[in-house]
């Protein structure tokens, strides 16, 4: 079966100001790599629908979503000193979100292997109640609300391996123990948020899960973490779902981060996922673009993540995905992790 690819140009006319890195250069390098031979027969592009208010409503407060609506028709409104928009800002934000609702109904209707919704504005830093770090709407926190509310799930699995930790993410489910919310993220660092103690409150408690890691981390590293913390965690908690909030930017030449992953580490991170998905959510399972601002790094990332949906990876990059899927190297991170979520998950024991 083919991948499920959510593309419109609606995503296009955001557009945060000139020299901004989330630029819609960035869709632009995708689009044109989604053309050449080796990607083009291997998805199927899906139009999507705009989220209504009462959706955005099940993770954003109505003065919020009332605040975005307003900026409508202007040129450019600033929100936050990263987090700007332009006349079409707000129709790209919920076509952003319903993008993600489009790609749902279709990986629920069993017809594709998997999707990519490939939106923009990102959205794992939005909060409640505010824009922050680029972001408007939570697409992949009102992905999951998607899920519980329109599709019978009763636990998503959310997957956040962009450079910065999503805190709008974290902070949807923070008391909630029907999502669980894992990351792995570059710390310290932007937004200051994802310390692996930060595990969740109330009947949340041990629903959330953060790897942070030090600059310089590889395919390796992030095969370990995979491999070791969130393997046996999503086995015992057994999603209905997997959402991912796929960034780019751990790229080893992204313009923002420090990390050295290759688009074999992505092709790993996405073949892992859907281990995963076939063995525990019926192959649900769909990706969300999020950061990524080193254009090459971006659109070959997206293309080895579509060759590993449609299982069609490249003979070497299959061998080195076999090879990462053996990973189990010790990091510091990693190892403060796993102490602190044995408290919560019998699997790491």
């Amino acid at each position: 079966m083919s991948a499920i690819v959510v593309k419109d140009d609606i995503f296009l006319e955001h557009d945060p100001g000139f020299g901004h890195p989330e630029s819609p250069q960035r869709l632009k390098a995708i689009y044109k790599r989604l053309e050449k031979d080796d990607i083009k027969a291997l998805y199927k592009v899906r139009a999507p629908r705009m989220a209504t208010r009462q959706e955005l409503a099940w993770n954003h407060t109505a003065a919020y979503i009332e605040r975005i609506a307003r900026t409508a028709g202007i040129s450019h409104y600033q929100l936050d000193p990263d987090t700007s928009t332009s006349e079409r800002s707000w129709e790209s934000a919920c076509y952003a979100v319903g993008g993600v609702f489009t790609a749902l109904d279709d990986i629920f209707s069993n017809d594709f292997a998997g999707g990519f919704a490939l939106i923009r504005p990102p959205g794992h830093h939005a909060e409640m109640d505010h824009a922050m770090g680029f972001c408007l709407f939570n697409n992949v926190a009102l992905g999951a609300h998607y899920c519980l509310k329109r599709l019978g799930c009763q636990r998503v699995l959310i997957v956040d391996w962009d450079l910065h930790h999503g805190n709008g993410t974290q902070h949807s489910f923070y008391q909630e123990n029907r999502v669980l919310y894992f990351s792995t993220h570059q710390f310290p660092y932007y937004p200051g948020t994802g310390l692996a103690t930060e595990c969740g409150e109330g009947k949340g408690e041990g629903f959330t899960v953060n790897c942070p890691l030090e600059p310089g981390a590889g395919n390796e590293h992030f095969a370990s973490v995979f491999n070791r913390l969130l393997d046996p965690i999503a086995k015992q908690f057994r999603p209905d779902v997997i959402l991912c909030s796929a960034g780019f930017d751990i790229y080893e030449r992204d313009p923002l981060g420090g990390m050295r992953v290759d688009t074999n580490g992505f092709a790993f991170l996405a073949a892992k996922l859907l281990d995963l998905a076939d063995e525990l959510s019926n192959g649900r399972l769909l990706f969300c673009l999020e950061g990524g601002y080193d254009l090459t790094g971006l659109s070959e990332g997206v293309a080895a993540v579509l060759r590993a949906i449609a299982r069609k990876m490249k003979k070497n990059e299959k061998n080195i995905v076999d090879d990462l899927k053996k990973s189990d190297v010790s990091i510091k991170g990693l190892e403060e992790a796993l102490r602190i979520q044995k408290k919560y998950w019998s699997s790491l024991e």
